[in-house]
């Protein structure tokens, strides 16, 4: 499906004050970015770099009161996410360097809290792919979906004394399981066609079969139409806009919808 998405971010600004913005998508699998935008009001010099996870980011100064972006993409997408049944564990002196990073605790994801807990959810299940599969289910089951009922300081560890989050917490919850198996797991931020409400979305991805497959707990099957736009550890690697100083963001708004062919 041939989408177009976008966000709105609006910021107040009492000194000049510096973001670091994660706004533009790649093409990747499963995802054909075709045109990406971002406009901010007023105008604003802007410097380019690739963070240490490949994601496209821009830095700058802000100095006036109300300052906004806008940031646009229209992108051809997969109907379904990638499956594979049976895929094998990958032992970890043979996993690509890039993949490392994401087998150790972070901030979000005390995976090694959670060993005997993701022991316990793939008993009898032989391949690494069915193991995480067994997670993902694990999580959309036995934990709530409810706005509210988390913050910003939520981690996985949290998460399962409280039952409850939103797509950040089952998501950083699924990576900390993963990698207490040794699977390396990331997060991912974007867009997600006909999520409701309407909102920015996170999932995260395992590697097995040497490659990396989506998992979605929040969803009860295999669900595409998405766009990719920042991978991380974590919460903290994956925000949208990260600020410094004496500015605030006061309002946010996403869209996603069908493009015309």
């Amino acid at each position: 499906m041939r989408l177009h998405a976008g966000c709105q971010l609006r910021f107040e600004v009492t000194a000049p004050s510096s973001l670091i913005l994660i706004l533009r998508p790649r093409s990747g699998p499963g995802q054909t970015i075709e045109q990406a935008e971002t406009v901010m009001e007023p105008n604003c010099v802007t410097t380019d770099f690739l963070d240490t996870n490949g994601n496209l980011c821009q830095r700058l100064l802000v100095t006036e009161r109300d300052f906004r972006i806008v940031s646009t993409v229209t992108a051809e997408t997969s109907e379904l996410i990638d499956t594979l049944p049976g895929a094998a564990f990958v032992p970890v002196h043979e996993l690509p360097d890039y993949t490392l990073p994401f087998l150790l605790p972070s901030r979000y994801c005390q995976s090694d809290l959670l060993i005997e807990l993701a022991q316990s959810i793939i008993a009898g299940r032989e391949f690494a792919y069915d193991q995480v599969e067994a997670i993902s289910s694990w999580i959309h089951t036995n934990i709530a979906y409810c706005y509210g009922t988390s913050n910003a300081s939520t981690s996985a560890r949290d998460t399962v004394s409280t039952r409850v989050g939103v797509c950040r917490d089952f998501v950083h919850l699924g990576i900390a399981l993963c990698r207490a198996l040794s699977i390396p797991a990331r997060m991912v931020v974007g867009y997600l066609h006909n999520l409701e409400p309407m909102d920015l979305h996170a999932w995260f991805e395992a590697f097995v079969g040497g490659r990396w497959f989506t998992f979605d707990a929040t969803q009860d099957k295999p669900k595409g139409n998405r766009v990719a736009i920042a991978y991380g550890r974590d919460a903290a690697d994956v925000a949208l806009a990260h600020q410094f100083g004496a500015v605030q963001l006061t309002g946010m708004k996403v869209w996603v919808e069908a493009a015309n062919p």
